[in-house]
């Protein structure tokens, strides 16, 4: 019973785009390691850009500088 989490930062990934991660995911343990799509779960977690870090910044700090 496969369990896959996938956290993406809340920035506009749309329904059609979380259905084809559940999707792909779940083909991809089918095909590799042979699990039933059945007892797969895939949860998609939206994360707020505040609540993201890279390094010592916020997501959301590095993308209003990445404008300057």
């Amino acid at each position: 019973m496969p369990y896959v989490n996938i956290k993406v930062t809340n920035d506009g990934v749309t329904p059609q785009q979380k259905q084809r991660l559940i999707e792909g995911t779940t083909k991809l343990l089918v095909e590799v390691l042979d699990k039933d799509p059945a007892t797969t779960f895939v949860v998609i977690d939206e994360v707020d850009t505040e609540n993201w870090g890279i390094g010592y910044d916020q997501v959301s700090e590095l993308r209003k500088n990445k404008g300057d």
